[in-house]
């Protein structure tokens, strides 16, 4: 996606380690608008599937997967969450991710009641890299028996293996920006779409 692309160049920032800094705009500061088109363009590649539920993973994705339900005609966001909470009750999915941002293991949960058996779900998520919070997600869908449409990423780092632990899978990856490279010394970042108009 163009759009999404473009503003990466302009007000994201590659830091070493192959981190990418997009808060001014995705994941702390919200630019609406841009949710509101990225919502559109994962409504359109996902036209004619029915969707029941968007789930995605406290607390980045939370905004993102909203919108996205809405412009799916989607009436129900679910999302994971890393810490106990005495709020949640009863039985629940739980699996384990391992963050690589903050080099720490959580327990993710969902209450059981939230995810159904034949439930069609697409996952939401603002960044795809390793893939473990994508496995994890994916993995309380195969607890609960419910079926994942897509799983959709706003960015994915594509030298990273999640995609490909994803797609090994079968899972569908409908993701808007995909990164072949960042220098964190120039601060460059060349996408896939790139490559394919070379």
């Amino acid at each position: 996606m163009r759009e999404l692309e473009e503003r990466m160049r302009h007000d994201g920032a590659v830091r070493p380690s192959n981190v990418l800094k997009v808060d001014s705009f995705l994941n702390h500061g919200c630019d609406m608008q841009l949710y509101q088109h990225m919502a559109d363009e994962w409504a359109r590649r996902l036209a004619g599937e029915k969707v029941d539920k968007v789930l995605t993973i406290e607390t980045s994705g939370i905004g993102l997967a909203c919108v996205t339900a809405l412009a799916l005609g989607c009436p129900t966001v679910v999302f994971a969450r890393k810490k106990e909470s005495q709020n949640l009750q009863g039985s629940q999915w739980r699996t384990s991710v391992h963050s690589y941002t903050h080099n720490r293991d959580y327990t993710v949960v969902v209450e059981k009641k939230l995810l159904n058996p034949n439930e069609r779900i697409v996952i939401v998520d603002d960044f795809l890299a390793n893939g473990s919070a994508a496995e994890g997600l994916l993995d309380l869908c195969k607890q609960a028996h419910a079926e994942v449409v897509a799983m959709c990423f706003a960015i994915e780092k594509s030298f990273q293996p999640g995609r490909n632990i994803l797609c090994e899978q079968g899972i569908r990856v409908e993701s808007l920006a995909r990164i072949s490279s960042m220098d964190a010394t120039t601060g460059e970042i060349t996408f896939i779409s790139d490559e394919s108009e070379a």
